[in-house]
């Protein structure tokens, strides 16, 4: 659990509802503001309109606009230039890809349960804080 003074909020982006509905779940129990984008066009909505988060996990493969195609327009745009970034997704070849963005985190889904990932974005989080 996260014990701070305010409640962190996080915004999850993934086209698949069934996994935005699970990671949510698993958030909201660690005690986290949860808010969900099935796309990047809804995404990029909220962040324009002034939404912030401290946490934002989005996937890379998405219809539309990709989830890189997404952090580019987050990076170029300057949108919620001090959230942790982290990305979430079963796209273990694009790591090269996605370090040249200056994500603070990556998590492959397929090979990490969700408890795991709420632990593994807090602790990602909490590093990039601390430094």
């Amino acid at each position: 659990m996260v014990k701070e003074d305010k409640k962190l909020k996080i915004l999850l982006i993934d086209d698949d509802r069934f996994l935005l509905d699970m990671y949510s779940l698993k958030f909201k129990k660690s005690e986290l503001e949860v808010d969900t984008s099935s796309s990047s066009l809804s995404a990029l909505e909220k962040l324009r309109t002034g939404g912030f988060y401290d946490i934002i996990l989005l996937d890379i493969i998405m219809p539309g606009m990709d989830g890189l195609e997404l952090l580019k327009v987050i990076r170029a745009e300057k949108l919620s230039p001090d959230s942790t970034i982290v990305m979430l997704t079963n796209q273990a070849d694009d790591f090269e890809k996605v370090k040249q963005f200056n994500v603070d985190g990556y998590i492959i889904k397929a090979t990490t349960i969700p408890s795991e990932v709420v632990d593994q974005v807090l602790a990602i989080y909490k590093n990039k804080i601390n430094n």
